[in-house]
């Protein structure tokens, strides 16, 4: 974000699921559960090189073996442009997330209220094709996690737009969270279609999980409402 330009991301998800992913990777029928979560994503320009990064959200979620409702993970941190160009740019995010409520990965119980440390680096680049305007981002985390176990994530971005006021995403979430004795991956998709509005933005999508190992095979849609100042 440029000095003194800002965004704020409301965003609900509600994520379904019938189905998972055993051990050796093979989809299995599993107790059905569910996960809800309504979130505010927020970034600040503080310079046109440092960005102010937070999230905090509100989940509930229930399975056969536990249901949950309250305040989920508490996000800050600082994003800083290595390089920044007209059309590529390369930032390292450095930040604190205060567990709530909520799953972590895969089976995982709730967290309980540890403080857990993120560092992601962010490689992006925008072209022109023709009349549009085309931007693909990559995105690779680790999160170090006190109550819970460590996560080590892959997200990636391309988006196009073909008109001024309209965006098309398609989005893939990888990770891995490094659980003892077993560990617990995933791989979602999520596609969705933004219309903006001025300084506003409404967004429509469905993500699902495509693979996986000890984790549910979920999906659900993700609604959100972006407001730029």
């Amino acid at each position: 974000m440029r000095d003194g330009e800002g965004q704020l991301i409301l965003k609900y998800e509600d994520q379904k699921a019938d189905r998972g992913f055993d051990p050796a990777e093979v989809e299995v029928p599993i107790d059905p559960r569910r996960d809800q979560s309504l979130s505010v994503y927020g970034e600040y320009g503080l310079t046109d090189r440092l960005t102010l990064q937070t999230k905090a959200a509100v989940t509930r979620g229930h399975d056969n073996f536990v249901d949950y409702e309250g305040l989920g993970p508490i996000e800050l941190g600082l994003r800083y442009a290595l390089v920044h160009t007209d059309r590529s740019a390369v930032s390292l995010y450095l930040g604190a997330i205060k567990d709530g409520v909520g799953r972590n990965a895969g089976y995982a119980a709730p967290g309980q209220g540890d403080t857990d440390l993120e560092a992601r680096l962010l490689v992006g680049t925008s072209r022109q094709w023709r009349k549009a305007q085309g931007f693909a981002e990559l995105q690779v985390a680790r999160l170090k996690r006190s109550g819970l176990a460590d996560e080590t994530r892959i997200d990636a971005t391309a988006g196009l737009r073909p008109t001024p006021h309209w965006l098309l995403m398609v989005q893939t979430y990888a990770g891995r969270a490094e659980s003892k004795p077993a560990k617990s991956r995933w791989q979602k998709r999520e596609i969705s279609i933004v219309h903006d509005l001025c300084a506003w933005s409404l967004q429509a999508g469905w993500r699902q999980t495509l693979s996986g190992q000890e984790t549910p095979a979920d999906h659900g849609p993700v609604l959100a409402v972006w407001r730029r100042f």
